[in-house]
């Protein structure tokens, strides 16, 4: 039987090109019969999703987010005509801001991805505005998904505080660096984001696809 579904991994691979990864094999089938590895893994490289315990907003931490929230609806909003260190601002929006339900997540699509490994890609990227991450928190936003690494600018400190403090606070989920939005083509999709279950964790990796 044919599968209407189509999903569509939104993922980045974990390896050792990026920064903030290491791995090491400490087994191989050659001299030990099989094959295992050490990964050192930064907590907030590749996808993840954030815990309100990275701005220390309040002292919940990954393990704590209860896993209901991680299986969502999602729209997509396309942002693509937003340049370098541009704004994510209301307008981007259009009709959803009469049809969105409290609930209900986003996923920003700004191209952004394909910046990934260029200086770029962390020093120039797109950030969400001050009303929209106030709009999402008015509006019971469960996920904000976004292509860029951080929803701000990480080289400004003041900003970069601000809108996770003003999404944190008001228990908006965030997840950063996503990749293959642009194979989206449907307006809404079921997002499934399954961050690594840390203890006390300030944020991990996180394996993130769109049904279709």
């Amino acid at each position: 039987m044919s599968n209407p579904q189509r999903i569509i991994d939104l993922t980045i691979n974990l390896s050792d090109d990026l920064n903030g990864v290491e791995i090491s094999s400490v087994k191989t089938i050659e001299k030990d019969g099989w094959n295992t590895s050490y990964y050192k893994i930064y907590s907030h490289v590749g996808t993840h999703m954030d815990a309100p315990r990275h701005f220390g907003n309040a002292d919940q931490a990954i393990d704590e987010i209860a896993v209901g929230r991680f299986i969502t609806p999602a729209w997509i909003i396309d942002a693509t005509d937003v340049g370098p260190k541009g704004f994510i601002t209301l307008r981007h929006l259009g009709v959803l801001l009469s049809e969105f339900s409290p609930g209900e997540s986003l996923i920003i699509k700004t191209g952004w991805s394909s910046r990934l490994g260029t200086p770029e890609y962390l020093d120039d990227l797109p950030r969400i505005s001050k009303e929209l991450a106030e709009w999402c928190v008015e509006n019971r936003v469960n996920i904000l998904a976004v292509e860029q690494p951080s929803v701000a600018d990480v080289h400004n400190l003041e900003e970069v505080t601000e809108i996770h403090k003003i999404l944190m606070d008001g228990d908006v989920i965030i997840v950063e660096s996503l990749i293959n939005v642009e194979q989206i083509t449907a307006a809404k999709v079921t997002m499934i984001a399954m961050p690594l279950k840390v203890k006390d964790g300030d944020g991990a990796p996180a394996r993130v696809v769109a049904i279709l």
